[in-house]
Formats: C-alpha cells, structure tokens, sequence
C-alpha cells in the first residue's frame, strides 16, 4: 500500500456545479451539505450546485463552500474505498478541511468558522485597497528583494509559495502594481489575481485578531492524522497549537511547495486531492513529478480511484 496524503484545496478551485453528483449519489456527501445548509441556516448546497457564480465568488460564500463539497468528497472517498491517509495538509481555507479529515475539528465547527473567517478577511481592508499578483519565474530571494524595493513604506509581501517558479505577493494595491511593472521590465511575468483582498499578507492580521476570538469558542479534538501546517510547513500532532497555526495562517505565507517536499520526505508516494478542482494536483507535478497524484470531485474521479 502506498503512503498516501490527503490534500484540500483552497479559494480559487470553486465553480458552479461542484459537489453536486457526489450530492445526488452518496448519501454519506448529502448528509454534509444537509449539515452545512442547517448550520449556516441558509443554502450554500444550492449556492455550490446552481449558483449563482458572483456570489459563490464571494470571499464568506466561497470558504463554507469549498470546505463543505472537500468534505462532503473526502465522506464519499472514505465509506467507497475505505482510503486512511498517512498525512493531510490544506492549502489556506483548505487547511481546515485537513483538520476535519483528521478528526481535529468538528465540521459543523469548522464550517461556521470559514464563513467568519472569509468575512474577517474581506472586511479587514477595504475594497480596492488590497490586491494579490502570481509571478512566474522567479526564485525566492528575488521576490523578497522585491517586496522590500517596491513597498515605498506600504506594505507588500510574499502571500504564497506555491511550486518553483510560481509565487504569489500580496499588499497594498499601489505597492502591487509597482511590483508587476518592475518585473515585467525585467522580462519576467506576473498576473494580478482576481481577489477582492491582499489574503495571507500582514494587512490582514486584524482579521486573525477577530478570528482568534472565535477560535476561543471551539473545542479541538487528536489530531488521528498529523497535518502539515500552512505557517511552518511542519508536521503537527499537537491539539495544543490547532488554534495559534489558525490565527498566524490568516497574516502568514502560505509555504505550500515546502509543505509538500516535507511530506515527500516523510516517504509520502501519492497525493489525493479532495474537493473541487486540481489545481493541487498541478503544482504537485512542478514540485516533484515522481509523486502520484489523483483527484476526487465528482463521479468520474471516483471510478479511477482503485
């Protein structure tokens, strides 16, 4: 049996239509949305399955909504093919759906939490005022430099470390836009990303701050699978720092290539990507195309899975 990870992902992945045969087909799926919809006390099945596309865009619609259609996924992977990961690891707002695989939040819990979480982010700086932009090829170092460079006394930071070549920054509108033309006179490329705030930048630690009280609210349970963390790229086994790694994640890079090269060292063999897309997927081949990887989403996905 190869060892396996089971990995989530995070906002960017949703469209309409997402869940929706696993909804009509596995009552262990319909039985997450039914709890979703009853804990939100609206429909956010109907939101996943018909849309409409702006709302669904929403930053606190399209948190609840991802994690709801990962785990309504991950319920339908367990009872059909009985699959026990050795690792799970979220990108983001997917962090949450690792804790919920792996017993640590109770997803009623985590559900209601996400819907918070993406209105503290969205309301932590004001429309227009925050921007993300992706760069493509360039190293590490180079974005730091960057950053420091063109912040001009705002703020601008790298947001995601997402696979060689592909990093994301994050900041003040104006300080973004310096960036992108000072890499493209460069020669290299970068795309503003349609975000509507500067996530996983220091602009947004008065949401963490919010987020932290809510968190305060919240039993954690084991962690039955340990879960590397978005803030260190580490394994953690501790229930104890469930809530700290929460808060620092929100205002914190998202260091996904180093997450994934930790599990790699681990002796992880295959990755199973649970929820919509395969975006995941995509940047697990750029950082190490040995690993195995699959998806699981909708019917389709599912016969493929051994």
């Amino acid at each position: 049996m190869k060892s396996t990870a089971f990995i989530f992902p995070g906002q960017g992945s949703q469209y309409v239509g997402m869940g929706k045969e696993l909804f009509e087909n596995f009552s262990s799926a319909k039985q997450i949305f039914q709890e979703a919809d009853d804990t939100l006390h609206f429909s956010i099945s109907a939101l996943c399955f018909k849309g409409p596309e702006d709302a669904l865009k929403l930053t606190e619609n399209t948190q609840p909504a991802i994690l709801t259609t990962s785990i309504g996924a991950l319920r339908v992977l367990e009872a059909e093919r009985g699959m026990i990961p050795q690792f799970a690891a979220g990108h983001s707002l997917g962090e949450y759906s690792a804790l919920v695989a792996s017993g640590a939040l109770a997803f009623s819990e985590a559900v209601k939490t996400v819907r918070l979480r993406g209105k503290f982010m969205q309301e932590a700086v004001p429309v227009g005022d925050g921007a993300m932009a992706a760069v493509l090829g360039m190293e590490r170092e180079q974005i730091e430099e960057l950053c420091e460079a063109c912040s001009s006394g705002e703020v601008l930071a790298p947001a995601n470390f997402n696979c060689p070549g592909q990093i994301v920054i994050a900041g003040h509108s104006k300080a973004v836009g310096r960036a992108i033309e000072r890499i493209k006179q460069g020669g290299k490329k970068a795309v503003l990303l349609p975000v509507s705030a500067p996530f996983h930048s220091p602009l947004m630690k008065p949401a963490g701050e919010r987020l932290e009280r809510v968190l305060e609210q919240i039993s954690v349970g084991d962690l039955k699978i340990p879960v590397v963390t978005n803030v260190e790229a580490e394994v953690n086994i501790s229930k104890d720092r469930v809530k700290e790694l929460l808060v620092a994640q929100v205002s914190s890079p998202v260091r996904w290539e180093e997450s994934m090269r930790k599990m790699i060292e681990k002796g992880v063999e295959q990755v199973m990507e649970i929820g919509p897309g395969k975006v995941l997927s995509g940047l697990m081949k750029r950082i190490d195309n040995r690993i195995e990887t699959r998806n699981l989403e909708d019917l389709q996905t599912l016969k493929k899975i051994p």
